[in-house]
């Protein structure tokens, strides 16, 4: 099926309906104007008779029976009045006056006249000695109320036709002209309207608003929008979802945004024309990271959308990011370690120092029996193997690190907690090594120890301690003094310690090192028997 343009549909309906309205005010106009002209020339052809027939003139010529006076003052009448004949008789039906001279004293013609002489006034259409006419009669009175003859007044059918015609025309260019002022108009509407829809058809913006809904829809982080006086037009799934989670209505369209949600900011934007990115909020106890954007169209702010995201789940996502770039690093570190090992050993092969090479392989399994004696006690694969990573990575760095396990520590039921222990542990050990890269003695020792289903870490390090002003912003994100893209590390560390419901706890002196314990519950897998 073809589909036309907005344009042409516009202008096609504004021509039917011009068209339609055009033609029905034409007919019923013209009925009007028909009936009007001659009931006008009816009242017109009356009045002259009445005027004629009360006129002492025709009154004193019927009664003395001289028609000369009453023929010239008819005649006067017919010219003043602008009609087809003025004709007195008396009460036999002979003419006093005619337009024709030769037809005064003779009876009347048209069958029509027999009413009047019974003093009954009236009009009739009727063929006489001129042309088929409209005739009016009236009857004449004297001043004894006796009737002594009558008046009769024609107007020709065809000036009437003439006169009906003529406003039929006029009918008709004024509906032209409503056509074309309909078409001008029915113009500039589709170019506003054009202009107003950027040059786009109905289908097309049927079709972006479907994309749209998909898009908004389908992504994973909540938006909502608000129009220029701050009432929410549009809440995507998520943004239900999320809401509905903090425990408000999930369908607050058409709400003013204030009301719904106190904290959002989205009137600030409005007023203000100014984006806010990156802004935390809290509705009922629920985190949500918010960006606010104001929408402006030709330079002017006409609503305002917001992004919401639930900051567990980032700090979730940021959480296992940073534990999987802790096992990239263990794994590089032993990767470089082994890679280093191995050029020594076809360097001693070449050589042929093969007592050397013995003493060498002897050392470096005795070496990691030690490290992997370190974390026997660790039964968790994941951790063990990345602690073991860390062992190479201090080794690479030439700091000693030393790890124990007071007893042994069961594995954790949940993954999720395992990954905020590696995050915890891997954050504190890479600080403690770059604290004591600098220092005379380079020593890391971490503790690790299980009672009473809590966990506890201790990093405890030789480097220069934590100055008592950086302690208050140690953990703030962003906050380092080392430099810029730096600071994240320890925030992650509260963070996770605060998810676990866990404490932390720090000693730190001047020159003396610093010694960081944590403390978290720690809930093991069914078959431990603590």
């Amino acid at each position: 099926m073809k589909k036309f343009k907005m344009r042409t549909i516009i202008l096609w309906l504004v021509c039917i309906v011009v068209l339609l309205s055009l033609l029905f005010t034409d007919l019923l106009v013209s009925r009007s104007i028909n009936d009007n002209s001659i009931r006008y020339e009816e009242e017109k052809a009356l009045t002259v008779a009445r005027i004629v027939a009360q006129s002492e003139i025709v009154q004193k010529g019927l009664n003395e029976k001289e028609p000369e006076q009453v023929q010239q003052y008819a005649n006067d009448v017919l010219q003043a009045a602008d009609v087809l004949f003025v004709v007195v008789m008396d009460m036999n039906g002979i003419r006093y006056s005619h337009p024709n001279h030769e037809l005064v004293g003779l009876p009347f013609e048209g069958g029509d006249e027999a009413r009047v002489f019974e003093d009954e006034e009236y009009s009739s259409i009727s063929e006489g000695t001129l042309t088929t006419s409209l005739r009016t009669f009236t009857p004449v009175i004297n001043e004894r109320n006796e009737q002594i003859g009558a008046v009769a007044v024609g107007i020709s059918l065809e000036h009437i036709q003439q006169m009906i015609n003529q406003n039929h025309r006029n009918i008709i260019l004024g509906s032209l002209l409503g056509l074309l002022v309909g078409l001008i108009g029915a113009l500039l509407i589709v170019k506003y309207i054009k202009k107003t829809l950027y040059g786009l058809e109905p289908p097309e913006i049927a079709k972006i608003l479907e994309e749209r809904n998909a898009m908004l829809h389908s992504v994973h982080e909540g938006i909502i929008a608000v129009d220029r006086e701050g009432k929410i037009a549009l809440v995507n799934k998520s943004a239900s979802k999320l809401f509905e989670k903090a425990g408000l209505p999930p369908e607050p369209i058409g709400m003013n945004v204030t009301e719904y949600l106190p904290m959002n900011g989205l009137e600030r934007v409005l007023k203000t024309g100014k984006q806010e990115l990156g802004e935390e909020i809290k509705i009922n106890d629920i985190s949500i990271l918010v960006n606010r954007v104001p929408l402006i169209v030709d330079n002017k702010v006409i609503g305002a959308i917001s992004t919401l995201r639930d900051k567990t789940e980032i700090n979730e996502l940021a959480q296992q990011l940073t534990g999987v770039k802790l096992y990239v690093d263990a794994l590089r570190a032993q990767s470089h370690e082994v890679k280093n090992n191995l050029h020594v050993i076809l360097g001693m092969v070449r050589m042929g120092a093969y007592e050397q090479l013995k003493a060498f392989i002897l050392d470096l399994v005795d070496h990691k029996n030690h490290e992997i004696g370190q974390v026997t006690d660790i039964q968790d694969a994941v951790l063990s193997g990345f602690l073991l990573g860390k062992l190479s990575y201090a080794r690479e760095c030439g700091v000693r690190l030393s790890i124990k396990s007071q007893n042994v520590i069961p594995k954790s039921k949940s993954v999720d907690v395992n990954h905020k222990i590696i995050t915890i542990l891997g954050n504190l050990i890479n600080n403690s090594i770059e604290a004591v890269e600098d220092r005379t003695i380079k020593s890391v020792d971490v503790v690790l120890s299980f009672k009473e289903s809590r966990l506890t870490l201790e990093v405890k390090d030789t480097g220069p301690g934590i100055k008592t002003n950086d302690l208050e912003n140690m953990f703030e994100k962003g906050f380092s003094t080392k430099g810029e893209e730096r600071g994240y590390g320890l925030a992650l560390v509260k963070a996770s310690i605060d998810d676990l419901k866990g404490r932390i706890t720090i000693d730190t002196f001047s020159g003396n090192g610093t010694t960081i314990l944590v403390e978290i519950p720690y809930e093991t897998e069914e078959n431990f028997i603590d």
